[in-house]
């Protein structure tokens, strides 16, 4: 692949290193940021929130670790019923408490949106599938359905890769410069995405919001955390749970989807072939997740 460069070309089009010819001037501007709150939760945390649709049921969506709202949002674009996405602590305009963080930390939080949203249904991405795991394990019933999209940890921590790509990430946001953490980034796009229109837009909505809002340093050390003692917690829960694993993806390894399958009573487990699936598979993905979580809705 021939070498990515920073900024983009004003016309959205790709930016190659050398001569050659252009690719598609196409592509579609990310949308304006929704306006958002900012939610005083029981323990004192302050968490950015977004609500969108309404009625019920009503489902909670939890992004992974240096993500946020923005990322999060298309996982719901099918599920009915009113949506709450949130920010956790260190992410976005979220506050970030001294100290040193935990996926107890984590789960108050995710549990605080859920509570103050009337939430029945909960959505968790990577860092997020681990806080609804710590927040099952001390209280199973919780919820009436889950999703857990891309697994990272369970009860070993997460290891090497996940703790360089997370300090890099922090590093390069600290730094403000746009190039910098564009670099890092873009780790994120399947190499077939870098240098497309579609991945200078994902890039530039990435980069507005981390050199806008930041990231906290305490996320640094959630990399080496887990997010339960014992997965053998989890055998008191008994809503119908989806968990979805992605092969070749080396920051949520296979292996965790599947011991998380294997511990939830209800789960059913489905792998996708190869990494990269939001931008290879969205379409499925989208579905799969919409009709899971709407099945319930639609017996009501």
């Amino acid at each position: 692949m021939r070498g990515f460069r920073w900024p983009p070309p004003p016309d959205g089009g790709p930016r190659l290193a050398g001569p050659g010819p252009g690719g598609p001037r196409t592509g579609r501007p990310a949308l304006p940021d929704p306006d958002t709150d900012l939610v005083t939760t029981p323990h004192g945390v302050r968490l950015e929130q977004l609500t969108t649709g309404t009625g019920t049921p009503v489902t909670v969506f939890a992004h992974g670790l240096g993500n946020g709202i923005a990322t999060t949002r298309p996982f719901g674009s099918g599920v009915t019923g009113r949506r709450i996405f949130f920010q956790f602590r260190g992410h976005g305009r979220s506050d970030a408490p001294p100290g040193t963080w935990t996926y107890h930390d984590l789960a108050r939080d995710l549990r605080a949106i859920a509570d103050l949203g009337g939430a029945t249904r909960a959505f968790g991405a990577s860092l997020g599938a681990g806080a609804l795991c710590r927040l099952l394990a001390e209280s199973p019933q919780r919820f009436d359905r889950l999703v857990l999209f891309l697994p990272a940890a369970l009860d070993q921590p997460r290891g090497a890769v996940a703790r360089e790509r997370i300090t890099d990430l922090l590093d390069a946001v600290a730094s403000g410069d746009a190039s910098v953490v564009a670099e890092v980034v873009s780790v994120e796009l399947p190499p077939a995405v870098r240098n497309t229109p579609a991945g200078w837009s994902y890039l530039r909505q990435r980069l507005d919001h981390l050199l806008r809002d930041g990231l906290a340093p305490g996320l640094a050390t959630l990399a080496d955390q887990v997010p339960l003692p014992d997965r053998a917690a989890l055998s008191a829960v008994t809503a119908p749970a989806l968990v979805i694993g992605c092969a070749g993806d080396d920051l949520h390894p296979v292996p965790v989807a599947e011991e998380l399958a294997a511990a939830l009573p209800g789960a059913e487990l489905h792998v996708y072939d190869r990494p990269g699936v939001l931008w290879s598979e969205r379409a499925d993905l989208r579905a799969r997740i919409s009709e899971f979580l709407n099945e319930a809705a639609h017996k009501d």
